[in-house]
């Protein structure tokens, strides 16, 4: 009897493992891009360090905030089609030119990812340059397992990277264009 006890739970324990690594809900995901702007620092932190102004992000027609560059600042983003993408300031760090934001509300397909946070930080480069980043970590927009194939890990990556890369391009075009 006690034998038969022990191997019962010798399964049972089995079974919980192999349940646990069976079950793959999502990752936290992370996108970390950079650009060489031919731009002092300062040139680059003053088009990009109000926290209340992101008219340098192509899609995006109008901000709106409150509170300015202090913590707990609160944007909407509106885009050409008319969805919005709410966000908030939690670390503003002007002598290190970064800051830090998180989406608060956002529809999945306008961005398939949850909760959202990220980091732009601008950076001493060589010759005078400057080198600014863009790193964020998020979840897909899909929060169980067997997401559709729009809301997947590697959806949420892809439309997150193209997001950063296509706004440095477009950042670094508009400043050394003088624009």
């Amino acid at each position: 009897m006690r034998r038969t006890i022990a191997r019962a739970c010798v399964v049972v324990a089995a079974l919980a493992v192999l349940g646990a690594a069976w079950a793959h809900g999502p990752t936290r995901q992370k996108v970390r891009e950079s650009i060489e702007i031919d731009a002092p620092q300062a040139k680059v932190w003053a088009v990009i360090g109000n926290f209340q102004d992101m008219s340098w992000l192509a899609g995006v027609t109008k901000t709106e905030g409150e509170k300015g560059n202090e913590i707990g600042a609160t944007r909407r983003l509106t885009l050409g089609p008319g969805a919005t993408v709410d966000e908030e300031l939690y670390k503003y760090e002007p002598e290190m030119m970064s800051y830090s934001y998180r989406i608060t509300a956002v529809d999945v397909k306008v961005l398939p990812v949850t909760n959202y946070s990220s980091t732009l930080t601008v950076s001493p480069a060589p010759d005078g340059k400057s080198k600014l980043e863009w790193a964020g970590a998020f979840y897909r927009g899909f929060p169980n397992n067997d997401p559709p194939p729009e809301l997947t890990d590697e959806a949420a990556v892809k439309a997150v990277s193209g997001l950063y890369k296509a706004g440095l391009e477009a950042l670094k075009k508009k400043i050394e264009s003088g624009t």
